[in-house]
């Protein structure tokens, strides 16, 4: 009886200070936002939400609008996601389900050790290897693939598929890996009952696959947002050109990159401001994206558990790896 009030003030201490660290990323991630927000008050004031939807970008006249950084940024990201998500998958489903147990350990490692590649060796890599074979592939289309729209543009390589290739090799690692550990967490009683049915191996993966969805989508999710704020590396090979066209092929610019650019020659206090301002639309895009993605994956995993609580009332539900 004496120790009990001694538990549970060290309980209560536990709690409170476990819960004193996670305000304390509450608060900066508060702060970020409040701080980008006074830094850049000058350009708020000045364009309003016209910064986020104008082409201009005048340093030198005091004309800024962010919408090409913005549109060069969504751009290169998603198309990444397009190019990366199916190979992640692919990558996870072959080391969790079919590749030979010799192999497996050593092929995480190699998939692991491409996120430990700083962005600048990316990035030189992309200069001398990945900007060629762009400008080969780009010269060797045909003329009326080529007066398409989405793929005109200078045969210069340095290119929105270039970066968005780059950024898909850099964001492989973490969705696959995450996948990986999804694909891993299933039941084996989802796979035997998919054998138990009669399914072939695809068909089990298949269920597998539908059984993990949620963080699969979880995983992309990770890699989009990994995608968003990428700077060297995609600095080095887009083409920092501040238009918003559809072109792969031509050169544009992202967020990340005109700051990184631009910030330490900032011409005035305007300049200046505006950058940051381009900062705190990268801050509000990779919150909403995250918020979406969390919300996405709520809500197919509260479909999921919804979909198996009527099927606990039938006999069928008993039979282990029915669901």
């Amino acid at each position: 009886m004496l120790r009990r009030p001694r538990l549970f003030l060290s309980d209560l201490i536990f709690r409170m200070g476990t819960g004193a660290f996670a305000l304390v990323l509450v608060l900066i991630v508060m702060g970020i936002g409040v701080v980008l927000w006074q830094e850049s008050h000058l350009a708020i004031q000045k364009f309003g939400f016209a910064f986020w939807r104008t082409s201009q970008w005048n340093p030198v006249m005091g004309e800024f609008g962010a919408f090409p950084f913005i549109w060069g940024t969504l751009y290169s990201s998603i198309l990444a996601l397009f190019i990366a998500g199916p190979i992640a998958i692919g990558i996870a489903i072959f080391l969790s389900e079919l590749c030979p147990l010799r192999l497996r350990q050593p092929l995480v490692f190699l998939t692991e050790l491409l996120a430990a590649i700083p962005s600048i060796v990316y990035g030189l890599w992309g200069v001398f290897v990945l900007i060629p074979i762009v400008r080969s592939l780009q010269t060797s289309l045909p003329d009326w693939i080529r007066a398409i729209p989405a793929f005109s543009g200078p045969p210069v390589g340095v290119s929105m598929l270039s970066a968005g290739l780059i950024l898909a090799i850099m964001v492989i690692p973490f969705s696959s890996a995450v996948a990986r550990e999804v694909l891993k967490s299933v039941p084996a009683s989802q796979r035997e009952a998919a054998y138990a049915l009669g399914s072939t191996r695809w068909e089990a993966t298949r269920a597998a696959l539908h059984y993990g969805r949620a963080g699969i989508i979880g995983a992309l999710m990770l890699g989009f947002g990994r995608a968003l704020g990428e700077t060297m590396a995609v600095t080095m090979v887009i083409g920092n050109t501040p238009k918003a066209l559809a072109s792969v092929f031509a050169p544009q610019h992202t967020m990340a990159a005109v700051i990184a650019n631009e910030f330490v020659e900032a011409s005035d206090q305007l300049h200046a401001d505006a950058l940051v301002e381009i900062g705190l639309v990268l801050f509000v895009i990779t919150l909403l994206v995250n918020i979406g993605s969390r919300m996405l994956i709520w809500n197919m995993t509260r479909q999921r558990s919804g979909s198996r609580r009527p099927a606990a009332a039938t006999p069928a539900a008993s039979v282990p790896g029915a669901a």
